[in-house]
């Protein structure tokens, strides 16, 4: 496999850390990582996604859903003791735990998430705070008076 050194972008770069810190994890992951459970991910509007996974098996019980530190983590665990009393010829539908962790986008939030006919879909929203959105600025001539200025007095 390839390295690549981020060293040049840290150098040249101010507060990119986060994108050359997820390069560098995504690069240096294991290419055979682990394909279960399916997942999609769909754009449902302009600002709003939605991860819909297979959980075909669990229950709402067993099932968790965390958001740490910028990630969606999505957990499973079976509690019940029922599997080790059945005896199964063949089985097909695999409910091994898992922890699945999605990075999320700045400004991204979970709103909800649902479990239904084993598939359990998360809603998210991407909410630009006021500051980061794009305004227009009012362009004074040179020889207008700025209002609303306040004259400082020396205190001493």
């Amino acid at each position: 496999m390839r390295n690549l050194d981020f060293a040049p972008l840290y150098r040249a770069t101010v507060g990119f850390d986060q994108i050359a810190d997820m390069m560098d994890r995504v690069l240096s992951s294991e290419v055979n990582e682990a394909t279960y459970p399916p997942y999609n991910i769909e754009k449902t509007a302009d600002d709003a996604y939605r991860i819909s996974i297979a959980v075909a098996g669990f229950s709402e019980q067993d099932l968790g859903v965390e958001l740490r530190e910028g990630q969606l983590i999505v957990t499973a665990r079976k509690q019940s003791e029922e599997d080790k009393q059945r005896t199964f010829l063949h089985r097909g539908i695999a409910t091994r735990a898992f922890e699945r962790k999605f990075q999320l986008a700045d400004h991204v939030r979970v709103t909800g998430a649902t479990h239904a006919d084993g598939m359990l879909h998360i809603d998210l929203v991407r909410e630009m705070p006021e500051a980061l959105k794009p305004r227009q600025i009012e362009i004074l001539s040179g020889n207008a008076v700025e209002k609303d200025v306040v004259e400082a007095k020396s205190v001493n």
